[in-house]
């Protein structure tokens, strides 16, 4: 028997130690199904904290021309978009196909919770002698069917299916922020795979300008303009570059596998995943974190799971309390019959019916319903502690994507000007002779390195940005 995907189960009578806060319906369904904060409905897309995927190796050191422009390509107009990749992950994600079986088990657990109990058939035989009766030796045997039925006279049985739909409505709740943590993973298995592509294209036209400098410094040796060791030195950078260029391929490859298996995409597959996409957010301006922060109190479904689990315990509470009481079993004989032929009368045929009631004088589930009363501020304890938690991660990715933001805003406005000012004019001086190869390719350099620099600015920033979704568990960020 396989046990839940889920590590907690919020409003469930059960031990807490070790534990950490963190059919016709279809997993789209319950993605987009009703469920608020009160229990009753759930906004759209919820998206404990995420897998965090490995991270990219830095690329070897270019030497050759690079173009920031690459950044802006958004890829073909079939690839791949980050909304057609989160549809896909809800369809087909493995993790999620798995958790989202606990929805049918849970109306399973509603229909058992309804079933009510079976009558029961006895038969009996009394006064049967030993031996024989007669006139000198009188008496009868009697000989009934009865049906014994328990009445639910407290109605129990509508309080176990309150629980089992509150416990459903749970489940839930904790698939939408399986599917908040798998999207979360989606975002940076996207970005990395962009991120990948960006530096393929940093190490292709990097390769063509160390390319350019072999040409230019053959020729420039050929008129002894330039020395001729210089020819080796322009080569072994080409052949840094040709290095570049397959490692970049290769984290390419690798960052697409990942992506792949999120996806459920077949590893035959995986070279051909093309996106369309690109690592600037141009989203809409970061709101403020209070007004951020109220907007996760209201739809992260993790809140959601507790406040419903609260509603499950206090369910829990009623169905203890009527559980004093048990069943009233209600005997009906619709026939007897008392056999006196043996004294000479005739037969005679008979009903009967009659009640058994059990009386609540010791065992009142007096320590069933404490642990139940206990439980619900037990949870409502862990849903105060959950509410902090996400209050701080709010603050802590709007702060991130601000410092993010402000970085890529320096490297746009100052530092990539600045350093191609520098390096065209070491190029420039190469080509006319003042300079040595070595000068100009250590500028080259030290501007392919900055430009990496705002590469990493760009993706990190993307994915800080995407972080606010999973920690709002909305999607205002596109």
């Amino acid at each position: 028997m396989g046990e839940s995907p889920y590590r907690i189960y919020p409003g469930a009578n059960v031990p807490r130690l070790g534990e950490g806060v963190s059919s016709s319906v279809t997993p789209r369904a319950i993605l987009l199904g009703p469920t608020n904060s009160a229990g009753a409905g759930t906004p759209p897309y919820r998206i404990p904290p995420p897998v965090r995927l490995t991270a990219q190796k830095s690329p070897q050191p270019l030497y050759g021309a690079i173009d920031i422009s690459v950044v802006d390509e958004d890829g073909p107009p079939d690839g791949l978009t980050l909304d057609a990749a989160i549809d896909r992950l809800v369809q087909a994600n493995n993790e999620l196909l798995v958790k989202f079986q606990e929805i049918p088990k849970a109306d399973a657990d509603i229909l058992t919770a309804g079933l009510r109990n079976n009558p029961l058939i006895f038969a009996s035989a009394d006064n049967v002698p030993y031996g024989n009766y007669s006139p000198s030796r009188p008496g009868e045997t009697n000989y009934s069917a009865t049906v014994i039925q328990a009445i639910d006279i407290n109605r129990k049985r509508l309080d176990r299916i309150r629980v089992a739909q509150t416990a459903k409505r749970v489940l839930e709740s904790q698939y939408q922020d399986a599917v908040r943590l798998e999207i979360d993973n989606l975002f940076t298995a996207y970005i990395d795979v962009l991120r990948a592509h960006a530096t393929v294209r940093y190490a292709e036209v990097g390769l063509k300008g160390i390319s350019e400098i072999v040409e230019l410094t053959k020729k420039a040796a050929a008129k002894a303009v330039q020395p001729k060791i210089d020819v080796d030195r322009a080569l072994i950078q080409q052949a840094h570059a040709e290095i570049a260029l397959k490692d970049a391929h290769t984290a390419l490859h690798q960052a697409k596998q990942t992506l792949a298996v999120l996806l459920n995409i077949p590893a035959d597959q995986v070279d051909a995943i093309a996106l369309r996409g690109s690592l600037r957010s141009g989203g809409a301006a970061i709101a403020p974190a209070e007004e951020l922060a109220a907007i996760a109190i209201d739809a992260r479904p993790d809140l959601v799971a507790f406040r419903i689990g609260v509603q499950r315990a206090q369910a829990e509470v009623g169905l203890a309390v009527k559980e004093r009481v048990t069943d009233v079993y209600l005997l009906y004989t619709p026939y007897g019959i008392r056999d006196n032929r043996p004294t000479g009368g005739q037969n005679a045929t008979s009903w009967g019916l009659s009640a058994m009631v059990s009386l609540p004088i010791f065992n009142r589930n007096q320590g069933n319903i404490r642990r139940a009363e206990i439980n619900v501020y037990q949870t409502q304890l862990e849903l105060a502690g959950l509410e902090r938690l996400v209050v701080s991660e709010v603050h802590k990715a709007a702060q991130d994507a601000s410092s993010s933001q402000a970085a890529v805003d320096r490297f746009e406005k100052q530092i990539l000007p600045s350093a191609g000012r520098i390096r065209d004019a070491a190029r420039l001086s190469y080509t006319q002779g003042q300079e040595s190869l070595v000068s100009y390719l250590n500028a080259q350099r030290d501007y392919n390195d900055i430009a990496n620099q705002y590469l990493d600015a760009l993706a990190r920033h993307r994915r800080n940005v995407l972080k606010l979704n999973t920690v709002v568990g909305q999607r205002i960020q596109p």
